[in-house]
């Protein structure tokens, strides 16, 4: 008989319908056991998802500050952790223990400092920074999350894009070749190029836009981290230029009094519409032409390569670390960050050209189809397996 691994998987709530990495480690845990590995889940909730996973509930009182929370549950998955005999115990930068690590969300000051920018006056920036130089979360965060790279014995560590190995490299002094790159990957099953003609017809009906309107599409729950302001003057300022037949939705997070307020001054109203929370994203894509993220951090955005297999082009920042797969102006485009609004208009105001705009999606399926889901969790068991087999980490850690 085979001899049956174990691999163990951390965060704090683990549902098929959280976030990227929440989601992610659903999708990657019922693969694992489709291929005959004993999964077992550390955290403080689960969904019940996959069917055969083990879950094992780590407490922390929520009456304590998010510091002491944090730490908490990294100690004690440590403790619980270590009772058990595990061939791989993935780390996504939540934990201290761990052989394998993949963080979702990159280098930690990096990404703060990097998000502070969406506050768009310099007075309120500088606070931001200085409120995290103070704050002992952020500290406890840091020294959590850099555990992997003060270990004599490196784990495998997985980047999730260029950017992020780059980020790491640079941070953590640690050489580009002891980093693997495997990008996020989408099901093709889910986002479809030929989409759904009765979704796209279906939802356009229910949002009063005619098919003939060019459909721009922001799809986040974090919208002003994401970059509403900027693509809600770069919409305006698209209007002033005298274009016409566009529109923009907005799916996931609802607007904020600031929002609302900066849409009525531009007079932009009609030309947005803020859908909310949507679970059947896939049917917005259909009814969608263009994405567009102006992004002041991503580690790598999983809804581009979700836009580019269903056949959107796609507008983000250069750090965004899905930008990394986009060659810009050929299968998408890459704006400069800070996230500038003429800049935005105007690769928008491109996309407008429907001829234009079809070579483009063309080609950005034919890129979506090289992320598919499959391919990363292929490339993620290969890793497992090296590292269960004792062939798959790093002798010491080897620096610049």
């Amino acid at each position: 008989m085979p001899i049956i691994k174990k691999i163990a998987l951390s965060l704090e709530n683990i549902s098929r319908y959280g976030g990227g990495a929440e989601s992610y480690a659903v999708a990657l845990a019922e693969r694992l056991i489709q291929s005959g590995w004993e999964v077992h889940f550390f955290g403080e909730r689960w969904d019940g998802e996959p069917v055969g996973a083990v879950f094992h509930e780590i407490t922390t009182p929520h009456f304590l500050p998010d510091w002491m929370q944090l730490l908490i549950f990294a100690l004690k998955h440590k403790k619980m952790v270590e009772r058990q005999d595990f061939d791989v115990v993935l780390g996504f930068g939540n934990t201290i223990t761990m052989n394998v690590y993949q963080s979702h969300g990159g280098v930690h000051w990096l990404t703060t400092y990097r998000k502070v920018y969406s506050a768009g006056n310099p007075v309120i920036r500088f606070v931001k920074r200085l409120l995290v130089h103070l704050s002992i979360k952020h500290y406890v965060r840091h020294w959590i999350e850099s555990a992997p790279f003060r270990m004599a014995r490196l784990p495998r560590i997985i980047a999730i894009s260029k950017m992020v190995r780059e980020d790491y490299v640079s941070y953590y002094d640690v050489k580009p070749e002891m980093i693997d790159l495997v990008y996020n990957g989408v099901d093709p099953k889910r986002f479809s190029a030929e989409g759904n003609c009765e979704d796209r017809a279906m939802i356009r009906n229910e949002l009063g836009i005619p098919d003939t309107d060019v459909l721009f599409l922001f799809a986040s729950y974090e919208l002003n981290k994401k970059g509403i302001i900027p693509l809600i003057q770069a919409l305006a300022h698209l209007q002033a230029q005298r274009h016409s037949d566009f529109r923009l939705v907005v799916a996931g997070g609802l607007p904020s009094k600031r929002i609302n307020s900066l849409v009525d001054k531009l007079g932009i109203g009609p030309l947005i519409h803020f859908l909310g929370p949507r679970k059947d994203i896939n049917r917005i894509f259909a009814a969608c032409d263009v994405l567009v993220l102006p992004t002041y951090y991503d580690a790598c955005s999983l809804v581009v390569f979700e836009a580019m297999m269903g056949g959107l082009p796609v507008i983000t920042t250069k750090y965004n670390g899905a930008a990394g797969v986009i060659t810009n102006g050929i299968d998408g485009f890459v704006v400069s960050h800070p996230p500038a609004f003429v800049e935005i208009s105007s690769r928008m105001a491109q996309l407008l050209d429907n001829e234009f705009r079809a070579r483009m999606s063309a080609l950005a399926v034919q890129k979506g189809h090289e992320y598919t889901l499959a391919r990363n969790h292929d490339q993620m068991i290969q890793i497992f397996d090296e590292v269960a087999a004792g062939n798959g980490g790093h002798a010491e850690a080897v620096r610049h």
